[in-house]
């Protein structure tokens, strides 16, 4: 196929992806007014699920007070289009969610002619994984990662003077930002694994960069969280660094780690030795022993 021929394929996966986005957003549009209060708003309200299941954590250093049951924070709207620009952005954001894993089935695809057998088959489970796990990252990000730093930011207090009035634009914000960064950040596994396949990286690679690797993690992780408090950071880096294990675990090993492996075997190095010691009598001019499906006879002959 020619370069003009692969843009014309290329044109047609975006047109499919923009179509499918389009009819996500479009349900999403009509599906927000019923989910806003209970989805949206949820860890705006005491009885939201997960603080109900930590209210265990009263007293715990660090840690929002999910002890009281009577936590509630308004949402304010000071801008008069506010509530009809994020009807708008709401339905975007959420039509990219559910259109991800047709969007990865189109890159896939796209990519699918330049594969060998093997890269094929390899490259066909990473995408399925890649979205599985990307659920898995916006989900881990709505359940826990944002309740958590919600919670703390709306209870601290610098000065009982001071009322907190949380905005509209200030939730909406926080919320997609770090729902949807758990979300990429949760394709680490792909990525990896897809570099892994080109022969970029290796196992013994990122095992030799794990301690950069958890700084860097660790830095991500406070910049995703608004809050400085460790308890946060702690929740957002864990599942980070455990990802990047699982990354480690799924790569191909390096071409020398394979090879250690028939080193190891003292077979081979037999078998080397009598390799090396019939050369040397060929070049004494010593006559090479016979091999074993010889017979005394034939080698006489």
């Amino acid at each position: 196929m020619t370069f003009w021929g692969h843009l014309d394929v290329l044109r047609m996966s975006l047109y499919r992806i923009l179509g499918v986005l389009l009819v996500t957003m479009i349900l999403s549009f009509i599906a927000l007014p019923h989910i806003f209060d209970r989805f949206i708003l949820g860890p705006t309200d005491g009885s939201f699920f997960l603080y109900r299941w930590l209210s265990a954590l009263h007293g715990v250093p660090f840690a929002p007070d999910f002890g009281d049951g009577d936590f509630h924070v308004d949402i304010i709207n000071i801008n008069v289009a506010t509530q009809f620009m994020k009807h708008f952005v709401l339905s975007f954001w959420m039509g990219l969610v559910l259109g991800f894993p047709f969007v990865l089935y189109e890159i896939w695809k796209f990519i699918k002619p330049a594969l060998f057998p093997n890269e094929e088959k390899s490259l066909s489970s990473a995408f399925v994984f890649g979205g599985v796990m990307f659920y898995l990252g916006c989900a881990l990000g709505y359940c826990v990662i944002f309740p958590f730093a919600f919670r703390f930011l709306t209870q601290y207090q610098l000065s009982e003077l001071i009322e907190n009035q949380i905005s509209m634009d200030s939730y909406l914000n926080n919320f997609l930002i770090i729902i949807f960064m758990m979300g990429l950040l949760f394709e680490l596994p792909l990525m990896a694994m897809v570099l892994s396949i080109m022969k970029i990286i290796h196992r013994g690679f990122m095992r030799k960069y794990r301690k950069h690797a958890s700084v860097a993690l660790l830095v991500l992780a406070a910049v995703i969280t608004p809050t400085g408090d460790p308890f946060t950071l702690a929740v957002v880096f864990i599942p980070l660094f455990l990802l990047y294990e699982l990354s480690i675990m799924l790569v191909r090993p390096a071409p020398k780690e394979e090879d250690d492996d028939d080193d190891d075997d003292p077979r081979n190095n037999w078998e080397s030795i009598d390799d090396q010691s019939e050369e040397m009598k060929e070049i004494i001019g010593e006559p090479a022993s016979p091999s074993p499906q010889e017979t005394p006879g034939q080698s006489q002959g």
